[in-house]
């Protein structure tokens, strides 16, 4: 058997930076664990597959397809860079005709267009609730020590923990800090937390100005130890930071290593548009 895939880094227009997501296009239907092994074997953050949902639909012409994301150890229900490099994909290597695609996916249907040279993803916005300190304070100090912690939330729909630093941190600090993230395991004993964000406000008069805030996701409950660009964590932080600085139209940057920047629009119907750029880096086939 032949799929094609294909590599793209997601939330950056240049090679080698932002989040790189596998995409496998699925002529035909594929035997369920064969998409484990795949996304293993590609040993990304996460590997996409799209699929067709209809007998006669085409990479090319059909605006509505199925997807799935998984990473090198589970299937995930929402992925947010590899959904931007599914609509990619199409767009730019399929030359697909649509202005607008739709993703079926675990978490409902996922809308995917073209705006000038970003790709915009309309996703759900997730509430978050603040965190009682106690409860996680062991997983607290595995991430950040001793940093004083300005503000405790959890989002109970995607079990992600946000842990805001204090205003006086400068970005520097946030991506200076040594986290190892395994350790996150064994001090997480609530069993309800399957990722933990770490953010930070934007400082206007800083060198780095025009981010609005900033931030770094770790999640090894699903095998990630530190994830380079997470739209679906922006779906978390994108109403945090709304509500916190009274703003609609954000830009914000994921301090990771390899770094990537997005673009927030807080809709109307309480979803969220969020933008990136694409740089596609590999065309290939499996084979097997």
């Amino acid at each position: 058997m032949q799929i094609p895939v294909f590599t793209v880094d997601a939330f950056t227009n240049r090679p080698f930076s932002g989040n790189p997501a596998a995409v496998c296009l699925l002529e035909n239907d594929l035997d369920e664990d064969l998409h484990q092994k795949i996304a293993t074997e590609m040993n990304l953050s996460e590997t996409a597959f799209i699929r067709k949902l209809h007998p006669g639909d085409d990479f090319t012409k059909s605006s509505c397809f199925g997807l799935r994301w998984f990473t090198p150890a589970s299937e995930v229900p929402l992925c947010g860079h590899a959904t931007l490099a599914a609509a990619a994909v199409l767009f730019h290597i399929q030359k697909n005709t649509n202005s607008v695609l739709t993703f079926v996916t675990l978490s409902g249907e996922l809308k995917a267009r073209q705006a000038e040279d970003h790709i915009v993803l309309d996703l759900p916005l997730y509430l978050t609730y603040p965190q009682v300190l106690q409860e996680v304070e062991e997983l607290i100090k595995a991430a950040v020590g001793d940093m004083i912690v300005q503000d405790l939330r959890y989002s109970p729909d995607t079990k992600k923990l946000l842990v805001r630093l204090s205003d006086a941190y400068e970005r520097s600090v946030l991506e200076e800090l040594q986290v190892s993230s395994q350790q996150f395991l064994s001090a997480e004993k609530t069993g309800k937390v399957k990722g933990l964000i770490l953010t930070l406000k934007g400082n206007p008069s800083g060198k780095h100005k025009g981010h609005d805030f900033y931030s770094r996701y770790f999640a090894p409950w699903y095998g990630v130890l530190e994830d380079p660009v997470t739209g679906s964590a922006h779906a978390v932080l994108s109403s945090y930071w709304s509500e916190q600085l009274g703003k609609k139209e954000m830009l914000a940057f994921q301090c990771s290593r390899r770094g990537g920047e997005l673009k927030i629009s807080l809709r109307n119907d309480g979803r969220v548009d969020i933008a990136g750029q694409i740089a596609i880096v590999l065309k290939g086939k499996l084979t097997f």
